[in-house]
């Protein structure tokens, strides 16, 4: 039972640390190539940020139903958004918005990475077994929980710097 329990929070950090690559790799093609995020991209931003959070709080607090409940919404929320970023860009002559990575744009990545987070939440759900009182948090579980809640910080940051206060620029 304790091996099944290992493997969850296991499954969690990862989790916690693959959801902090793709808000860094957005930063990346950002600040690297200057793509600034239309305001549905901001949209998918917030939603990874969601997911990452209940990550996060399974991380800190150990794996609970309401957790996984905030991932599943949020990334529903976030295919939601990116589904409907894809279709505006599906019709032939729209164009697209972005770089294309591996022949895909970001918006049809994130509907596969929300979509992938919703199966990975469902195993994670099955796995899952029952623990009493707070876990341990692993030193692995504790750089992943800073990173991502340092990579959510930034991405407030820069996006209230990029927009403002009221949505005035063309971008937002």
């Amino acid at each position: 039972m304790q091996d099944r329990a290992d493997l969850v929070a296991t499954l969690n950090v990862m989790g916690l640390l693959g959801l902090t690559a793709v808000q860094l790799a957005g930063y990346g093609f950002q600040f690297g190539l200057g793509e600034l995020p239309c305001p549905l991209c901001l949209l998918q931003r917030v939603a990874f940020a969601m997911v990452t959070f209940g990550f996060l709080l399974n991380v800190r607090y150990g794996s609970q139903p309401a957790h996984y409940g905030i991932i599943l919404l949020s990334a529903l929320f976030g295919m939601a958004v990116a589904g409907r970023q894809t279709l505006l860009h599906i019709v032939p002559g729209s164009g697209a918005y972005g770089s294309a990575v591996f022949g895909l744009h970001f918006y049809t990545w994130a509907f596969l990475l929300f979509g992938l987070t919703v199966l990975a939440t469902a195993v994670l759900l099955l796995l899952q077994s029952v623990s009493v009182g707070l876990p341990r948090t692993t030193r692995w579980g504790l750089l992943a929980a800073y990173a991502a809640i340092a990579v959510t910080a930034a991405n407030a940051v820069t996006t209230f710097i990029e927009c403002g206060p009221i949505e005035s620029s063309s971008i937002c």
